[in-house]
């Protein structure tokens, strides 16, 4: 059984956040939101301060020009924050108060802006923590290093920096800046937004997270997109492995919205939905100004969705089926992100889990046979229809793809959850 050493903490001036199961929507609108934001100077108002903090390496970005593309790329960690708000909206914050890092999601913009991942670490993920500044301590106090301890207890073992810099040393790159986001927070986005657009392969009723809905396609925002996001045990095998393939879905399907109906070419619509977002979240003070999420945004808003990849970080159950830990396959994403390198998915590898969500429309067909026209030209065919450098025709090198036990989705692709047949 995994050691417990999260719960010892006392509670942290963080501890102030909301439950952010439905962190997802945030994550991608920190990429997407504020470009009305220069035009309202009270968006500054709702920045939430205190507190604010300061991860170690924020101080060696560049700075970013005020309305333009931002210079190279970007990588962010955002935590939802397994706390209940203190009205009892969402169970009694006295009986459930521990404060657990539940959902937590690296975003990497590549630095030719080409490509951006989002990957999605399970809550019970066995991870080693270095030793971490004592964010309730005296300056230059720190917290002993641990191992074999579940993701979701780090933040309060040793806040939001010490979590970042956990992730860090699992996927082996800088992450210079972070956030939290509230438990309301995806409520007031997603109602901003105008609704996001999900599909259901079967009915779902679900009275943990309050979820019902019947089978087919609905719009969904306010507290109920915030249910669809919590729901584990109504969808694919009621793990949080399930739980992460409908977020992936719900994030997929808020690109695709913001893409296609021009929101951020509307400044009334974005201006709503900048103010819900910074009134609900709180981000480290280099993400606070709103000009720089401007330049984030501008940075990916005319990305092909196809090249926004959602992965879930490759897992493996421990024997005791406690917990998880890093499968072979992780090392692949690890080195995909070391290399800033964009990642491509093997078209059946979500269909085959045993959890999560089924596609919309069938698979993309598998490519065609060699060209026997290229052959004659003189050169060597391939699979991709490209001939060797003996031959007349050039073409690009595609990423290798990732081995088909590492799941997610594309932002171009419709996927439907699943129910939960236990």
């Amino acid at each position: 059984m995994a050691a417990r050493h999260g719960r010892q903490r006392r509670p942290s001036a963080w501890r102030a956040l909301g439950k952010g199961l439905a962190v997802g929507v945030s994550v991608l609108l920190v990429s997407t939101l504020g470009v009305a934001a220069y035009a309202v100077a009270d968006l500054y108002d709702d920045v939430q301060e205190p507190p604010s903090f300061t991860l170690e390496s924020e101080e060696v970005l560049a700075d970013i020009p005020d309305i333009g593309v931002m210079d190279g790329g970007l990588t962010f960690f955002l935590a939802g924050i397994d706390k209940r708000p203190a009205d009892g909206s969402f169970g009694d914050p006295e009986e459930d108060s521990a404060v657990l890092n539940d959902v937590n999601l690296l975003v990497h913009i590549a630095q030719d802006h080409s490509h951006v991942e989002v990957v999605s670490f399970p809550r019970d993920l066995l991870v080693s923590v270095p030793e971490c500044a004592d964010p309730n301590g005296a300056e230059g106090e720190t917290l002993s290093s641990m191992s074999s301890v579940k993701i979701n207890t780090v933040f309060q073992h040793g806040g939001l920096g010490c979590v970042a810099e956990t992730v860090e040393e699992l996927v082996g790159i800088p992450i210079p800046l972070a956030g939290v986001v509230e438990f309301a927070g995806v409520a007031a986005i997603s109602e901003a937004i105008g609704g996001v657009e999900v599909c259901l392969v079967d009915p779902i009723d679900d009275p943990w997270s309050g979820l019902t809905l019947a089978a087919g396609t609905h719009s969904i925002s306010g507290y109920t997109a915030l249910a669809f996001l919590r729901t584990r045990h109504a969808v694919g095998d009621g793990s949080d492995l399930g739980r992460i393939s409908s977020q992936q879905a719900f994030m997929a399907s808020l690109m695709r919205k913001v893409q296609e109906e021009g929101v951020l070419d509307d400044p009334v619509r974005m201006y709503s939905i900048a103010k819900a977002a910074l009134a609900n979240m709180q981000l480290s003070s280099y993400l606070q100004d709103p000009a720089t999420l401007i330049s984030i945004a501008r940075t990916v808003q005319d990305l092909d969705l196809s090249q926004i990849v959602f992965v879930q970080y490759p897992t493996r159950y421990t024997e005791d089926l406690s917990a998880v830990v890093p499968s072979d396959s992780a090392e692949a994403i690890n080195a995909a992100l070391q290399a800033d390198a964009p990642i491509t998915l093997a078209t059946t590898a979500t269909d085959d889990a045993s959890f999560g969500t089924a596609p919309l429309t069938p698979a993309p067909e598998t490519p065609a046979a060699p060209d026997p026209d290229a052959e004659a030209a003189g050169g060597e065919a391939t699979t991709d229809g490209a001939t060797d450098a003996a031959g007349a025709t050039a073409a690009a090198t595609d990423p290798p793809t990732l081995p088909d036990d590492v799941t997610g989705q594309s932002g171009d692709e419709v996927r439907c959850s699943t129910a939960n047949a236990g």
